[in-house]
């Protein structure tokens, strides 16, 4: 079988031959690195590897090039392989088309050039390129499908929970034709409701979130009983320190009950997370943050709803609620928090049947022509209407406070308000909703009359306010009247420490009531609810739990 392509493409013969040569000393025994001297030469070049059946794992071009410049040309060869991965190279000058291009093309990366020495600007861009394409590649897509109605809750939570995880599916609708015939080829009926096939064939009737994971392939059981560090919850604050654990050599596992990423993963654009100018999905910052911890070494584990931990002498016991446990040195709680359930009538019958908590990406299509209306004051809010104006004919976005300034940021106001199909309306909440298969009107209440309004609406997204995920904790370690957990200083009543707290220390910045459990993120009480101070904390808890291990 022939060796996957590096392709290099420049106008300048001088450039051309300096990459290549740099690509061939370090990529040369697994891949054969072609270069072409402008857009339409490597254009033609592709066609021709396309006939051949060979593949192309990363295109590098070059962006000032006469006639064809490097984001056209990424452009049309995206079409002819658009697995493989690709990077623009650039001058200083021309950093922000590189930037727009990410964005616009879906361009990997970008290079300044000079790129010397290679060993630190070419080489580390080119194995994260490499690294993508293999995990990707140039197979056919294996596709879970998943049959069942369009207004039933437990189908869309199997299309939510298969979307966030990033495993391909397709659905089919219980109305249609094809539907019906796979039901038949499973042996089911309509009441039996969803059912998935896999790839190989297998077919699951309601089957729960663990039996999907593992027939899409995900990781949900443990390698091991004994880990450094087990770290639960899989948002940015615990995929932050399942980084930093497994790169500074602790064995480390991440447990997640749903889908890593958190609320975070289910942005649709973060535009103030420090690196990305133009802003970063947070599908995209997942994926990168779970990849990368797997490439330190790092187990994540999915669709493991965590019960009960405790302290066994001096190991901290995680157990499952299939019954199951693993035990470590050390505990890092990165649950989170979760949006709040709208409490006015109807809402709860009409969950993933028109009412979705989130940004629920995967309705966005059949919100095209809609109007759309978004419950919430905050980013969460803010960033699900600029996504859904661009789908939806109007959206609405329903704020109970006076203003936006209270809780959102200025950049976000500012967006809202340039775009012409987002509505906001204050000092309004929802009174109820209503519908029988489905939502087909809300009740809006004014905070400042009184009065009521009925309005039509198939789709309402929820962001409101934030419950942590602490019930399961019961009372293991201390937690404030809201749930959150309390740490370090917190713990301390008039600088006495927690009542059974054996170390002669005070409790570290993030150590929970519990020696060697620590907290990060947003379930931690007082934390500030931000991506970047959620990765950091994570970072953070990692440096206290190598702390904590040195005094054992």
């Amino acid at each position: 079988m022939s060796l996957p392509i590096l392709l290099t493409v420049d106008d300048d013969p001088s450039v051309s031959r300096a990459v290549a040569r740099d690509l061939r000393r370090r990529y040369g025994r697994d891949y054969r690195v072609m270069r072409a001297a402008s857009g339409a030469d490597a254009l033609e070049a592709l066609r021709e590897i396309k006939l051949r059946g060979e593949t192309v794992a990363a295109i590098l071009a070059d962006y000032r090039m006469p006639q064809m410049n490097g984001i056209e040309f990424l452009e049309q060869a995206m079409d002819l392989f658009p697995h493989a991965r690709r990077a623009l190279l650039t001058a200083y000058a021309d950093t922000e088309a590189a930037i727009q291009a990410i964005n616009v093309v879906d361009v990997d990366h970008y290079l300044l050039k000079p790129w010397d020495p290679p060993e630190e600007k070419l080489y580390p861009v080119v194995d994260a390129l490499v690294e993508t394409w293999k995990a990707v590649g140039d197979r056919p897509v294996e596709e879970v499908k998943v049959v069942g109605h369009r207004w039933s809750e437990p189908a869309y939570r199997v299309r939510d929970f298969l979307a966030r995880n990033a495993v391909p599916y397709r659905w089919y609708s219980v109305d249609e034709p094809e539907g019906r015939r796979l039901l038949d080829a499973a042996g089911a009926g309509p009441d039996d409701i969803p059912v998935v096939v896999t790839p190989d064939g297998e077919s699951l009737v309601k089957p729960s979130t663990a039996e999907i994971a593992a027939a899409a392939g995900l990781s949900t059981d443990p390698a091991g009983d004994f880990y450094d560090l087990v770290v639960v919850g899989g948002g940015p604050a615990g995929l932050g320190a399942a980084v930093y654990g497994a790169s500074e050599g602790l064995r480390t596992v991440l447990v997640e009950k749903q889908a890593t990423g958190g609320q975070a993963g289910q942005s649709s654009r973060i535009e103030n997370y420090l690196g990305f100018p133009d802003g970063v999905s947070g599908a995209q910052l997942t994926d990168r943050a779970r990849r990368q911890a797997r490439k330190f070494g790092a187990e994540v584990l999915t669709a493991r709803k965590v019960k009960a931990l405790e302290a066994r002498g001096s190991a901290r016991v995680v157990r499952f609620e299939d019954g199951t446990e693993i035990s470590a040195h050390s505990v890092i709680l990165a649950t989170g928090v979760m949006y709040r359930a709208l409490d006015a009538a109807g809402c709860r019958d009409l969950t993933g049947r028109g009412i979705f908590y989130g940004s629920a990406s995967t309705e966005a299509q059949a919100c095209e022509g809609e109007h759309v209306y978004i419950v919430g004051g905050a980013n969460s809010a803010g960033q699900a209407a600029v996504f859904f104006s661009r789908h939806a004919r109007k959206v609405t976005l329903l704020v109970r406070g006076k203003d936006l300034a209270q809780s959102m940021s200025h950049y976000l106001i500012e967006q809202i308000d340039a775009i012409g199909n987002i509505e906001v309306r204050v000092r309004t909440t929802v009174a109820a909703a209503h519908g029988g298969d489905r939502l087909e009107r809300l009740t809006l209440a004014d905070a400042d009359t009184g009065e009521t309004e009925d309005v039509p609406c198939r789709h309402v997204f929820v962001f409101i306010g934030a419950a942590p995920h602490t019930d399961w904790l019961g009372d293991a370690v201390a937690r404030d009247a809201h749930g959150f957990v309390c740490t370090g200083p917190d713990l301390l009543d008039e600088g006495r420490r927690p009542a059974g707290w054996p170390p002669d220390r005070d409790p570290y910045y993030l150590e929970s009531s519990i020696p060697g459990v620590f907290v990060a993120g947003d379930v931690r009480a007082q934390s500030v609810k931000r991506v970047a101070s959620a990765v950091g904390e994570g970072a953070m808890a990692v440096t206290l739990v190598h702390r904590y291990l040195e005094e054992r």
